[in-house]
């Protein structure tokens, strides 16, 4: 038993698949994945775009092939990125194989789309043949029509029933190197389909609450559709879709899982919303902190509180603290002890400084995972 049970997250048992050099399920962290949305045929600005993604801490990412030539386009992009890259086809079987074969990682798919059983052999084929997983990727929007019929409307067994059929496809031609999704932009029926899912199949689950909308509105339906999800142990890699940058996406999705202590990425910074007592300016402290210290990879912890009410409690918590003084004196924190005092013009430089320190002393141990 751990020190904190409360904390505990029991994650669901799930088999282990490669995408690329990531392996999803099993026991491995949680993955983050997006998507890029420039034109596949515009292999630079697609390879500039992959890059910024991966850059932000995303481990996959997807990029759509409606047409021949994008799918064919994959072939240069994926030599310069170093992340597993998943092609999105819909509908037509050729773009999967051309997708294999150009060097994807992963085939987003549904089999029931695809056509006949001699297509889908072929593409199970590719897949084979250069190693790529797939995800069964069932969404709210686009069930098969006599699913639809069944069922009046799309709802948590319509999504699973889909779900489920498309992998006995896949079962059928020998193939289980995949993961599956059942996606909805409604919350409730995102939840329930996935919490019915998991207890249907051991395949690991891509977890999203699919056109969430724009980043306000998106973020805060993701957090709650996924982070209900991810406290009941269940989900192996994520995506938040949102209306906007995709590297947004990418923020979203670390700070979900670094909230569940689910995964450990750069500084997650523990801050008050500010009040009359404030000793500095907290709002635009932590703006700069945030820009100042997006460079930092290594998993710290910074605590910045306006005051004496709760500062010194977090700070004691946190591996940097600063808490707000009188006459800006503001005192200092390291490693949970008072450690001097900074007057406010110089918090900010020597708030960063002790940060990225702490960031060489824990990259030369290296005791975190």
């Amino acid at each position: 038993m751990s020190i904190r049970p409360f904390r505990d997250i029991n994650r669901r048992k799930t088999r282990e698949i490669n995408v690329g050099k990531v392996k999803v399920g099993g026991v491995n962290p949680i993955s983050v994945q997006s998507m890029t949305n420039t034109l596949t045929t515009d292999i630079k600005a697609t390879i500039n775009q992959i890059n910024e993604i991966s850059s932000e801490g995303a481990d996959i990412v997807r990029v759509s092939c409606p047409d021949d030539s994008s799918s064919k386009a994959l072939k240069e992009i994926i030599k310069h990125v170093d992340v597993p890259i998943v092609a999105d086809i819909h509908f037509h079987y050729k773009r999967a194989i051309e997708a294999a074969e150009s060097g994807a990682s992963c085939l987003r798919i549904n089999p029931g789309n695809i056509g006949s059983r001699n297509k889908i052999k072929e593409v199970v084929k590719a897949a084979i043949d250069h190693n790529c997983s797939i995800r069964v990727g069932v969404n709210a929007g686009s069930l098969e029509k006599d699913i639809l019929e069944k069922y009046k409307e799309p709802c948590p067994e319509a999504l699973v029933e889909s779900a489920l059929r498309n992998i006995k496809i896949l079962e059928d031609e020998d193939f289980q190197n995949l993961k599956v999704s059942v996606k909805s932009s409604d919350v409730f029926l995102s939840v329930e389909a996935y919490r019915q899912l998991s207890k249907s199949t051991d395949y690991p689950l891509h977890l999203g609450i699919t056109e969430a909308g724009g980043f306000m509105p998106g973020s805060v339906k993701s957090s709650i559709g996924l982070g209900t999800l991810l406290l009941e142990g269940i989900g192996d890699t994520i995506r938040i879709s949102l209306s906007d940058n995709p590297v947004e996406e990418v923020k979203i999705g670390n700070e979900i899982l670094k909230s569940l202590n689910l995964r450990e990425r750069g500084v997650k910074i523990i801050s008050c919303p500010s009040c009359a007592r404030q000793g500095f300016e907290v709002i635009e402290t932590v703006k700069i902190l945030e820009k100042k210290l997006s460079h930092i990879k290594t998993p710290i912890t910074l605590s910045v509180i306006g005051c004496v009410v709760n500062g010194p409690g977090e700070a004691a918590l946190t591996d940097v603290g600063i808490t707000g003084g009188k006459k800006g004196s503001n005192m200092l924190y390291l490693s949970g002890v008072q450690s001097e005092k900074v007057l406010t013009s110089d918090m900010i430089e020597k708030v960063v400084s002790e940060v990225e320190k702490k960031a060489s002393e824990l990259d030369n141990s290296k005791w975190y995972p």
